[in-house]
């Protein structure tokens, strides 16, 4: 699916410091090729992932885009760094992966909290101002897993020489996405969501300096990355300016979004793992308090689907159904957008074909994802996606339709 992207379009800082600096406001290392932002300055890394130095390509990782999500930040938007120039700004090593997010099922030691950070590939030979076309990743999985370390980029870049790459790392399940009447008065939904727009904001600001062009940027994504596409899209109900040009959602992998009922629900099962009060700013103030390792039982209390994007309100980030928004006209003008998905893509979510037999099977499949489904509609469904034995049937088995159902309703009418 990632080479589809390219054909298309044509873990941690190593360390902190000084490395060497030139004459004037010139920046240099002996380690790589540097790029001065004026607030800070990165050395990169130009051998190639087989070893090769000197490379066509030069990498910077874990570059951080916004202010770590931690303390009173954390469950609120992201908050911009001070990029006001400094003169005695020093060069940070980026030749290595930068942190990872917390992911579901959590576990300590895997993932952290100051996990926002992004990569940037870029030609080696691509000067400052060299306006390139920027492609900007969004990676997917769910919202409770995946990292931008999982995608890269260098043959991206490697193949073409004519573009800029970057990923980006975003706040995923509780830290990125819990909601409820307490955080909304206390706190930010969608904050996963918020962070890569952060991400988008901070390319446009930087991506020049890297040989990128910020007036030509397409973001793109897969699975939830490609709903994230079309949520940025949407985002504001299309009121606001957005920092890209055009847009690729692959397989839009979005979950029906939770009930008012069921979002107070998940932020009582959060914050009673805790030992937390139950509700009100003393509930925010006490899962700020807490330890990661207390927050961890809370996340692997919540069933992964269940904290992901809500709608926020008419003011919010995502103000209605993204379904919604796109049909009344609600989404940013003016953006290239091309969208799709992968042949058997429903395959993932239809179960185990061994277990899948009979009606019940196929029920129990789509009530895993569409939990309000009621039973007329379900009946319906079945009707459409007719047994084998069933004259003009086109499925094979119960399992084909199965997963056929999924492909549909999951990719293939979004």
């Amino acid at each position: 699916m990632r080479g589809s992207f390219v054909t298309l379009l044509g873990a941690s800082i190593a360390g902190v410091g000084v490395l060497a600096s030139g004459s004037g406001s010139i920046l240099s290392s002996s380690l790589g090729p540097v790029v001065d932002l004026g607030y800070v300055a990165y050395v990169g890394n130009s051998t190639s992932p087989a070893g090769q130095p000197n490379s066509s390509v030069t990498f910077f990782g874990g570059i951080p885009y916004v202010q770590a999500p931690l303390g009173d930040l954390r469950f609120r938007a992201p908050k911009e760094l001070n990029e006001e120039f400094n003169p005695n700004r020093t060069v940070v090593d980026a030749r290595s992966w930068g942190a990872t997010c917390v992911q579901q099922p959590a576990k300590e030691g895997v993932g952290v909290e100051d996990c926002l950070n992004l990569n940037i590939w870029k030609p080696t030979s691509a000067k400052a101002g060299a306006k390139l076309p920027v492609v900007a990743y969004i990676h997917g999985g769910g919202f409770f897993f995946g990292s931008s370390p999982q995608f890269p980029m260098y043959d991206w870049v490697a193949q073409d020489q004519n573009v800029v790459a970057i990923s980006m790392n975003y706040r995923l399940h509780l830290f990125g996405f819990l909601d409820g009447v307490s955080v909304r008065a206390d706190g930010t939904p969608n904050a996963g969501l918020l962070d890569q727009r952060a991400a988008l904001l901070w390319i446009k600001r930087h991506v020049s300096k890297f040989g990128g062009d910020p007036d030509d940027v397409t973001i793109a994504g897969e699975s939830a990355g490609g709903a994230s596409v079309v949520l940025q899209a949407t985002a504001w109900g299309g009121k606001s300016p957005v920092p890209f040009k055009r847009a690729i959602a692959q397989s839009i992998g979005l979950y029906p979004l939770p009930l008012d009922s069921e979002i107070e629900g998940v932020f009582n099962n959060v914050t009673t793992a805790a030992g937390c009060p139950a509700s009100g700013s003393e509930a925010m103030q006490c899962l700020r308090a807490a330890p990661l390792s207390t927050l961890i039982k809370s996340i692997n209390n919540v069933r992964t689907n269940f904290l992901a994007p809500t709608i926020d309100g008419p003011n919010g980030f995502l103000p209605d159904l993204p379904s919604r928004l796109i049909a009344q006209g609600k989404f940013r003008r003016g953006i290239d957008l091309v969208a799709g998905h992968m042949t058997n893509d429903g395959r993932n979510f239809a179960g185990n074909p061994k277990n899948v037999k009979t009606d019940a099977d196929i029920v129990t499949a789509i009530l895993n994802r569409y939990r309000h489904m009621t039973n007329t509609t379900l009946e319906k469904v079945l009707k459409l996606y007719p047994e084998a034995n069933v004259s003009g049937s086109p499925f094979v088995d119960n399992y084909d339709r199965a997963w056929s159902i999924m492909q549909d309703t999951i990719f293939g009418c979004m």
